[in-house]
């Protein structure tokens, strides 16, 4: 018989051997559940750096999209390009230069960039790579540049080695000089047969748009080395400046090319009113400060004599309010088949991504404003070889509009 003391030894030694391996066993599984929790956490953040910080989604017309934002606490990204098919060089307007990884969002910073004239509307402007760029070939900026004591738009180009600029010369410092600090333009667009286009705005002096003898008001063409091309409309002319391919405008913020059709089109702002897109043609006037859909600053009057004046052209659009358009695209359509040829331009007064319908003859047809509730100052846009829109905002973001489900 078992005494008291016996019997609890041997209830304590004939439970060892039950529960302990069901202790070891909860434990273990514990510890693998805690693993696979951590690594679904790890999976999720590396999901959603990139992807982006999602800030909204919606759905607009048939076409439904996502924003994502990819990248903030920038200074004013002026001007963004893809250089690679994961990498975006982008300019800020205090004259940094930076590349951005859209897939984690690492921003990498770039040494070696132009001397620019930060001051008002002024600073480190467009940049742009022509259509066949690989690396270590030319990429090609505007800013503006301190000439005398004044502000003038210049073109330069550099090449880049690792994380810095190399060979940096200017191409054309443009005869453009003011006092002022605005109506720098500036973007540039290749037309892929060995030619740039890049816009110089009036300069806040109005005459300049109507006077051939200086680039401000114009849109200027040159060869990839800053050469004059022969067949630019006003070679050879008396004293007007061979480089200009248009004139009459007032501060065109956006340009680009369509390769397909062959056109240039722009977009530039008005006044109080009477910003206009634009199919630019060689030799023509488009009118500033002679004709504008705007009014006066200062008062409910028309700028010049009217709207519409012989020898001088029509805008395909024009808007009134002003929206303050700071980017032009013509879009691919291949992410959304709806959107194809239709032109995008971010819109800095009124805060919203711009859409345009053009029909076979290029006349605007439809408009639509998206991104409204953002209430960003949208300034420049590039289309990703996705066909995936990427945009920024004077705020200092980087956004990416991208579809969701079929389009």
């Amino acid at each position: 018989m078992l005494s008291f003391t016996s019997w609890g030894v041997f209830q304590k030694n004939r439970t060892k051997p039950f529960y302990r391996p069901l202790l070891t066993e909860k434990n273990k599984f514990l510890r693998f559940l805690k693993i696979i929790l951590w690594l679904l956490l790890v999976f999720s953040w590396l999901v959603q750096s990139a992807m982006g910080e999602p800030i909204f989604l919606t759905s607009r017309k048939g076409v439904s999209f996502q924003v994502n934002k990819i990248a903030d606490g920038l200074g004013v990204p002026w001007g963004m390009v893809f250089i690679s098919p994961d990498q975006i060089l982008f300019t800020e307007r205090k004259g940094k230069i930076g590349i951005l990884v859209p897939a984690s969002g690492e921003v990498i910073r770039i040494s070696g960039g132009p001397k620019v004239m930060h001051s008002g509307q002024g600073g480190l402007l467009d940049v742009a790579v022509p259509p066949d760029y690989a690396p270590g070939d030319w990429i090609y900026f505007t800013y503006s540049k301190e000439l005398r004591g004044k502000g003038v738009t210049a073109l330069a180009r550099a090449r880049r080695d690792g994380n810095r600029l190399i060979t940096l010369h200017d191409l054309l410092v443009t005869r453009s000089e003011s006092s002022t600090s605005r109506h720098f333009g500036s973007r540039i667009a290749f037309d892929g047969a060995g030619h740039l286009f890049f816009s110089v705005g009036d300069r806040g002096v109005r005459p300049n748009a109507q006077n051939l003898t200086t680039h401000a008001g114009s849109i200027l063409r040159l060869g990839l080395n800053g050469s004059i091309p022969e067949d630019n409309p006003f070679v050879h002319q008396g004293n007007t400046l061979s480089e200009i391919w248009s004139y009459g405008h007032r501060n065109p913020q956006g340009i680009f090319y369509d390769m397909e059709r062959k056109r240039l089109w722009a977009i530039e702002h008005g006044p109080r009113g009477g910003d206009e897109i634009n199919l630019i043609l060689p030799g023509l006037n488009y009118g500033w400060p002679v004709i504008s859909y705007g009014k006066e600053y200062w008062g409910p009057f028309q700028v010049g004599e009217g709207t519409e004046k012989e020898g001088m052209e029509q805008p395909v659009k024009f808007y009134v309010p002003s929206i303050a358009p700071g980017s032009l695209i013509l879009y691919s359509g291949k992410a959304f088949p709806a959107w194809k040829g239709n032109l995008f331009a971010g819109a800095l007064i009124l805060t919203h991504l711009n859409r345009v319908e053009l029909d076979h003859a290029g006349r605007a047809v439809a408009e639509e404003r998206l991104l409204e509730a953002l209430g960003e100052r949208i300034r420049a846009l590039v289309e990703s070889p996705e066909g995936w829109l990427y945009l920024s905002t004077d705020s200092g973001r980087i956004l990416r509009l991208r579809p969701v489900g079929n389009n």
